[in-house]
Formats: C-alpha cells, structure tokens, sequence
C-alpha cells in the first residue's frame, strides 16, 4: 500500500511538472520524461485498479497544474462564490483526469509484455485518449502532449499527421526512455526507433508544404487592454471605443484586426458614426477592417463574430464552437446563469462551413477565441485561405498561465496549416506566427499597443490539410491493435 502511494504522487508530480512544457519555454523534452516516469510506473503497478489511480494521479497533476486558470474565470470574472469555484474547478480538473486514467487501466489489463506495451499500447491508447477528449462533450483539447513538440524535431510531423501525430511521437519517446530506464524489453532497439522517428520529423521540418501567392500585405493587430472587469461597466463603453479606433486611425496596414467582443455592443446599436470613422480609417489605406463584435439576428439570437468594414463589401464570421457555459447554456443547466454573472452567455452557433473573409487582397480563414484548438475545424476553410486570423479575449484568464497556452495552439495551427496566423487580443498574447509556426513577432501582455507587420498569403495544402486527424488516428489504433494481437498471441507478462 506504501508503495502504491508513493507512485501516485511521483506520477502526480510528473503530470505538474510536464506543464513546463506548454508555455513561452523550449521545455519540449519534460512532458516526454514526465510521461516516461508514468509508463515505468504503469509497468511496476501491481493490478489494473493502481494503474487507473496512478493514471488518474498524474491527470490530477497535469490539469490542477495546467488548467486551474479556469478558476480565475469564475471566481474574479464570472462572480462565482470562491468555494464553489475552487470546486467546479477541481471537479473539471477529475473529469479531464480520467482520460489518462482509463488508458492506464486499458494497458494494464491487456496486459502485453513491456516492450509492445511502452511502445505500442501506450503511445497509441494515449493519442486516441487526447482526441476523444478534443470532441467529446464538445471537447477540450489544452495540454494535448504534440503542443509541447512544436520546438522540437518532431514539429516536422505537424504538417504531415497534425497535433495528433506529434502526441503519438512523443509518446512512442516516452514509452522508449521508459524502456532504458527500468533495463526491461528491446530498449536498445527502442531507442534506434527513436533516432529514426526524430530524424524523420529532423527531415519533414524543411519540407515546403505551401507557396506564396499574390503581393505581400501589411497587417496591423490591435490590442487594447481592456480589463475584464470593466469591460461590460456602464460608462466604459466610449472609452473602449475611442481606445480602438484611436489604435485604427494610427495604423498604416492595409489589414487591421481587432479582438474578440473588442466592440462590447450589438452592432446594430453601434452607433453610425463610429463605423463610418472605422470605414473611413480602412478605405484611406485601401484595405479593410475586422471588428470583433456581437451580432444578432433576432433578440434572441445573436453570434460572438467578426465584421470587415472597409473597401470590400461587408462580411460576417460567426463563431460556431462555442464554449460551454461561458458562451451556451448546456441543456439542463438553465440554473448556471443565475450564478455565472457572465454578459452574452449564450450564443447561438455559427455555420460549420463558412467561407473565408475576401478581405485585403487575401482570403482570411477566421477563428475567435479557443476555435483554434480544434485543427480539423480549421482546416475547413482551406486550402481556400490565403491567411489564418484568430481574435480572442484571453482576459477571462487574468495573468495565469492560459495566454501563453494558448499561442502555442495558435503556434499549432499555422504549422499545420502551411499559413500564417494572425492573433489579436485584447490583453495578450497579440502576435505574428509565421507559416513554420515560429513567432516572428509580439506585442507584450497587458499594455495597449498595435502590432504591425508584413505578411506573405500563401497557397497549397499540405498532408494534414487534406487528411485531418484521420492518419494519426488510424495509426493510434493499429498500434494499440498490434500491441493486443502480440499479448494474446505470447500471453502476457509475468509478474
């Protein structure tokens, strides 16, 4: 029992540890030794049960470490008492837990030998675990393990398999360092696979999936600081407005972006006046604007989306992957408004297959907020999209680790993608991601600023584009299947 215990809490140390991996930092080698102490401990667990729990420990690590920003968003924005908070938060933090949880019960009571178990069975219970986890109940993909790759080697996998396929990589790493450490199975042959995966990501990184298409095209990304708790104060309103469109009429870029909700008022109460302003900046330089603001069709239906105002007939995006509770009202929980003090809280949804926004001389795949962490929904607007733009509003999250999480996903999808990303915010991070998903420059957090560059739209698709997460997820079970064909063919391993 003193045994068992103290491998839950070496593997909930390794889940807190491995979010070092999923910030500003290159730390891409600490979630692959984090999650190698997990598949030791897996292999020493003595039943299925401590397998789960040890699971489940190192996903309490992990999430309680990566994710308890989801606090900040309740307590301080959303108004909820701090008790229940601090409980909702936990209680989400269980849930995202037993994913890991269930893939180390699934291994154990497969039972295969250590060698196909570390890598084989593992890698590939663990991927499909992350992209379950990225759909079901709407999904919340953060912390998927291929978002700590992106300074890595294996970021050459990206364009080919996706995120998923990173995740299967760095798994595969994982369950081979595994190996070595405890001196059991084929660990030297483990570790050649190894060099061959890594110099097969070393060799896809200098593959050029996608080419430039047109004119390059200035950009400018507005970022204004508007602290959350004032945004939605009464009186605020005007200086938000004249903030945004003092940082508009300043930029000379043929394309300027807003945040997310920068305007905080339905725009059919916008008054005339300023979208004429905005216009009028937009038509002087010869491009166009992209406002972030609701839009309603009826009272009672209205979207989280982006308008372009400017020498292009007007467009709309509406956002279609909404968040739960922050942005909808899940069925049977009409009771969390009266908790949640959180203005617009319940969105309708956009279509599925909008088009891109023709704007500027390019054609911008639009996302707002987390939309960009679901790569196979952005991959709709391609290979159509010159350019990839995300708007979001991360201050719900305050100054906590989720800013930083989040331009790592956006890091994700312009690799993926071949395109450059675009992402403006409201308090940060407001960047430039090159089509390499490389940050060729930023605006620092919690200041008001516009950053302004050049840009190249590019054309092309490359093999994520066209396939999605299909590949790595049929990879994923081939795996996992060739690990169970291999236990009930051999028995399993002795204890």
């Amino acid at each position: 029992m003193r045994a068992a215990r103290a491998r839950a809490l070496a593997a909930a140390a390794g889940g807190a540890a491995s979010v070092a991996g999923f910030g500003d930092w290159p730390l891409f080698y600490v979630p692959i030794v984090a999650l190698a102490l997990l598949v030791a401990l897996w292999l020493r667990a003595g039943s299925a049960r401590e397998a789960a729990w040890i699971g489940f420990a190192y996903g309490a690590g992990l999430f309680l470490g990566g994710v308890s920003w989801v606090y900040v968003s309740l307590h301080e924005y959303g108004m909820m008492p701090a008790p229940l908070a601090a409980l909702a938060t936990v209680l989400f933090c269980a849930y995202l837990a037993l994913y890991p949880a269930a893939v180390g019960y699934a291994q154990a009571r497969i039972g295969a030998r250590p060698g196909p178990r570390a890598l084989l069975l593992v890698p590939g219970l663990w991927t499909l675990a992350e992209w379950v986890r990225a759909w079901f109940l709407t999904g919340f993909p953060w912390l998927t393990l291929g978002y700590s790759q992106l300074d890595a080697p294996l970021a050459g996998l990206a364009p080919v398999a996706g995120v998923f396929g990173m995740s299967l990589a760095a798994a595969f790493t994982a369950g081979a360092v595994a190996l070595v450490a405890l001196r059991v199975g084929p660990s030297r042959s483990a570790l050649g696979l190894v060099a061959v995966v890594f110099a097969a990501g070393f060799g896809l990184e200098r593959a050029r999936w996608t080419e430039p298409v047109g004119e390059p095209v200035t950009v400018g990304l507005l970022q204004g600081n508007v602290p959350q708790s004032l945004k939605f104060v009464p009186g605020r309103y005007e200086t938000t407005l004249a903030t945004y469109a003092a940082l508009a009429e300043a930029s000379e870029a043929r394309l300027v972006v807003m945040p997310e909700t920068a305007v905080p008022r339905f725009i059919d109460l916008v008054a005339p006046a300023y979208i004429e302003r905005l216009r009028a900046a937009a038509v002087r330089r010869g491009g166009d604007l992209l406002v972030g603001v609701p839009l309603r069709e009826q009272p009672d239906r209205y979207y989280n989306a982006v308008v372009s105002i400017g020498t292009a007939p007007r467009q709309t995006y509406a956002k279609s992957h909404l968040v739960p509770f922050g942005e909808f009202i899940p069925p049977g929980f009409g009771w969390v408004p009266a908790i949640l003090q959180i203005p617009l809280s319940d969105f309708a949804r956009g279509g599925p297959r909008q088009r891109p926004l023709a704007v500027a001389g390019q054609r911008v795949a639009m996302n707002i907020c987390y939309e960009d962490a679901f790569g196979a929904e952005i991959i709709r607007q391609l290979p159509e999209a010159t350019l990839l733009a995300n708007v979001s509003n991360v201050a719900w999250f305050g100054d906590s680790l989720a800013p930083a999480q989040h331009l790592r996903i956006s890091r994700t999808r312009a690799l993926e993608t071949g395109r450059v990303m675009l992402r403006a915010t409201n308090t940060g991070v407001t960047a430039i991601v090159d089509e390499r998903g490389r940050v060729t420059a930023r605006l620092p957090a919690f200041t008001e600023g516009r950053l302004e560059g050049r840009v190249q739209g590019r054309t092309g698709a490359t093999p994520y584009v066209r396939a999605g997460d299909t590949p790595a997820v049929l990879l994923s079970l081939a795996c996992a299947a060739a690990a169970v064909w291999a236990a009930r063919r051999r028995g399993p391993a002795p204890r």
